[in-house]
């Protein structure tokens, strides 16, 4: 099990980044086609919000594209609620107890993939990749809200093919 806090008056990873505080574990296994799958039990405590649990970023991509294609958000409202990006919900309810989360992404050197996201088994969202780019996925606490953020992992498992 690992368990990753971080507060809101940390640091970013590197001196003068306009990125927010964070404590997470890379997946140095980069890619720009084929399959890939994070799977993983997430708990997060009740009150947490803000933080960004999962992740695949595009590490080398065009400019002027987004920097994931996915982010794994909770938000402290319903209990809990997790979300892709800030709008798409996947599950409320989520404080307090272990779930599941599976990411599934199928990429195409030189177009965009297929990204799924399953919660505790069930299908909950596909949508299409930001296209061309080499990414890999994190996971841990990118913290985006206020106060201390915290998230537990165990059962982490990484396929590709």
């Amino acid at each position: 099990m690992h368990t990753m806090w971080v507060y809101d008056y940390d640091q970013p990873h590197t001196q003068g980044s306009p990125t927010d505080p964070r404590t997470e574990l890379r997946f140095d296994q980069e890619y720009s086609s084929g399959s890939r799958a994070w799977e993983g039990e997430i708990y997060v405590p009740s009150g947490v919000s803000g933080p960004t649990v999962v992740q695949i970023l595009r590490g080398s991509r065009p400019d002027g594209t987004r920097a994931t294609d996915v982010m794994l958000n909770v938000a402290n409202v319903n209990g809990g609620t997790l979300r892709k990006d800030s709008n798409q919900v996947i599950a409320t309810g989520i404080y307090d107890k272990w779930f599941k989360i599976r990411v599934e992404h199928t990429a195409v050197a030189g177009g965009r993939g297929t990204v799924r996201t399953y919660y505790n088994g069930s299908l909950k969202l596909t949508h299409q990749d930001e296209g061309p780019a080499t990414r890999y996925f994190k996971n841990g606490v990118y913290h985006h809200g206020s106060g201390r953020a915290e998230a537990r992992f165990r059962n982490i498992t990484y396929w590709r093919q």
